[in-house]
């Protein structure tokens, strides 16, 4: 470290950077535990049964049915699942009436970028922890943007099914045609199903009417549910929690690492009574030195209206790890909030995360439909890049980042 700091130095470094990021580990390790046993009991795959069996015959029933699987389906953020419960459940539906499938995963990708802004989702928990606030705060900043992302998907979704029908879909099937089953899991009665749905239903709202860590909500969602869908056997409640623990422990892994990268990096400490700027503080002030300051004005939207080509060339953890800071940095020396700067890098990057082949989520999707991954670029690519602008112009118009 050029000779400023001491190992005691690193040690207190390293010690705030835990400090901002613990909260969010807890978040995510609770959130994915809850979640996975919401899905082992049947939740999910109910809703997506009773949804698959009024598709009918319609091409655009059939695109917006796909869209409304895939935003319930993503509920839990994780990729990897929504790929798996959707593709399998709609593939054979869109061969037999004559669909592309890279309009099906056009039609998913879109919804789980809007999607993955919620607060126990992988970006939004990342943003959060180079910003160094809760998730659940951050999310509801972003809330609005939300709500208007899932209205344009779902008229996304009527559009590619005006497209198939152009294109002659549904115009060779079967009489009859019935949806296939999607999945054997059931929960174990009605009664069960709707305390499920009215549980999480009322963990959300925790997070947004209440002033509870964010963890707190799904700590105690997780254990009510433990009891209501397994009873007390405590042997029961620790197989399922082991069963489900890896996603959860490996991303727990990954901030706790990034926790020690933002410390050291972001963090400034004092030594022989002179405060050094961190790392990221000097980067920022030297790239400011060389841009022109009607640049750093405009920097959200510059930022925003690039973010979906950055986001087939830095994975996420380089994106919001190093990428985020620097760009913080920049703006708050224009006088632009570290907020708005997180906010559109967040937002706009999103909405083109499951095309990019830098995520192992896309590369599961393409391999699931049978699409080339170049394919599937090409065939998203430019309606992801829209979404991310339109998304960037409601953004502005209701001040979350300035013009």
């Amino acid at each position: 470290m050029g000779g400023y700091y001491s190992i005691t130095d690193l040690g207190n470094l390293i010690k705030a950077g835990f400090g901002s990021t613990a909260p969010t580990a807890a978040l995510f390790m609770f959130s994915v535990l809850y979640f996975s046993v919401m899905n082992e009991a049947g939740m999910f795959a109910v809703m997506v049964d009773s949804l698959t069996r009024h598709i009918g015959t319609s091409v655009i029933g059939v695109t917006m049915m796909t869209t409304i699987l895939t935003i319930v389906a993503h509920l839990d953020g994780s990729g990897a699942s929504t790929f798996l419960i959707v593709i399998p459940a709609m593939l054979p539906i869109y061969r037999k009436m004559n669909m592309r499938t890279t309009t099906l995963l056009r039609v998913m990708v879109l919804p789980m970028g809007i999607m993955n802004l919620m607060p126990w989702a992988g970006p939004t928990v990342r943003a959060a922890t180079v910003l160094g606030v809760e998730a659940g705060d951050l999310w509801q900043m972003i809330l609005p943007v939300q709500i208007f992302g899932v209205i344009i998907c779902l008229a996304h979704g009527v559009l590619a099914g005006i497209q198939e029908k152009q294109l002659g879909a549904g115009l060779v099937r079967e009489q009859n045609f019935k949806s296939p089953e999607v999945t054997d899991k059931t929960p174990r009665n009605k009664k069960i199903f709707i305390f499920n749905v009215l549980l999480t239903l009322a963990v959300i709202a925790a997070l947004i009417v209440t002033k509870l860590p964010d963890y707190v909500p799904f700590m105690v969602g997780l254990s009510l549910a433990l009891i209501a869908n397994y009873g007390l056997d405590a042997k029961t409640h620790k197989k399922i929690i082991t069963a489900h623990a890896a996603p959860a422990l490996m991303m727990c892994s990954t901030l706790l690492a990034a926790a020690v990268l933002m410390g050291i990096f972001v963090k400034e400490v004092t030594v022989d009574g002179e405060k050094i700027p961190g790392v990221i503080n000097c980067m920022s002030n030297l790239v400011t030195l060389i841009l022109p300051e009607t640049f750093g004005e405009h920097l959200p939207v510059i930022i925003g209206a690039l973010s979906v080509p950055l986001a087939l060339i830095f994975d996420t953890n380089s994106y919001f790890y190093g990428m985020l800071s620097v760009m913080i940095g920049i703006g708050e020396n224009f006088g632009v909030s570290a907020e708005s700067i997180t906010a559109v890098m967040l937002i706009c990057r999103n909405c083109a995360t499951f095309i990019s082949p830098m995520v192992p989520a896309a590369l599961l999707g393409v391999g699931l439909a049978e699409v080339d991954i170049k394919e599937h670029i090409k065939a998203s690519f430019g309606f992801a890049w829209l979404l991310s602008i339109i998304c960037l112009g409601f953004a502005a118009l209701i001040k979350i980042i300035p013009l």
